[in-house]
């Protein structure tokens, strides 16, 4: 009898360490599942921030990048020409190259030569002969040639004459075309997509400041946007975008 309640004891004894082995177990489990909870929260949170502050870092390059190389007080004629532009100044004179000085640059008015096939250097020339022939009051800040070649006509503190009324507070590109349409080729496009977004990056423009001849005057220049406003619309979409 001693014997049977021994052994009743030993199996309570066996069942209550049985219970109380799997409830240390399961709370180890517990506490392991709790302690993953938290490191991933903490990951999370540590790759939020990590993000985070690369979102920001981005975000200041982009705005640092985007400041004026131009400010105010600066002396036009000071500014740093890209290597990327030829410059070949017009002989002073009051036909091409008035010498008037650009005081303030407040957009960028893009225009076609109106002669199909030429080069920026014969444009340049033509500009350049005005000196002599006293044929009419002509010119342009930039030309870009059939090849995306960029000759620069005067400095960017002078006035030239190509926009009228805008003359006085805009810089001028005058883009050469292979046909009557008007299209710039791919090379051409390309120049003045770089040297407008330089401008603009130059002078604090935005796209509103980027204007067509057309837009001054209402002549029909540069002819291909002025026949398709759409592609004018991309083109200044282009100017702006990422990077800029």
């Amino acid at each position: 009898m001693k014997n049977n309640n021994h052994n009743h004891i030993d199996e309570q004894s066996s069942a209550e360490e049985m219970r109380f082995q799997k409830r240390k177990a399961e709370y180890l489990k517990k506490r392991r599942r709790r302690r993953q909870l938290r490191m991933l929260k903490r990951y999370l949170l540590l790759a939020g921030m990590a993000v985070g502050a690369v979102f920001l870092l981005s975000a200041g390059v982009r705005a640092i990048s985007r400041l004026p190389i131009f400010h105010p007080g600066q002396p036009i004629a000071e500014i740093e020409i890209p290597s990327w532009i030829t410059q070949d100044f017009l002989m002073p004179n009051p036909y091409s190259r008035p010498q008037k000085e650009l005081k303030k640059v407040n957009g960028v008015v893009v225009h076609y030569v109106g002669n199909p096939g030429t080069t920026a250097k014969q444009n340049q020339s033509y500009f350049n002969s005005l000196a002599e022939t006293h044929a009419t009051y002509a010119s342009s800040n930039f030309i870009i040639g059939l090849e995306g070649e960029i000759i620069q006509c005067m400095p960017l503190n002078e006035v030239a004459y190509c926009s009228n009324d805008r003359n006085s507070d805009t810089i001028s590109i005058e883009c050469c075309h292979p046909d009557e349409s008007g299209q710039f080729t791919q090379e051409t496009y390309d120049s003045l997509v770089k040297l407008t977004r330089w401008l603009a990056e130059t002078f604090s423009l935005t796209e509103e400041d980027i204007i067509r001849h057309h837009d001054v005057t209402g002549k029909i220049c540069p002819k291909y946007y002025v026949d398709h406003p759409d592609a004018w619309a991309a083109f200044r979409k282009d100017v702006f975008a990422e990077p800029f």
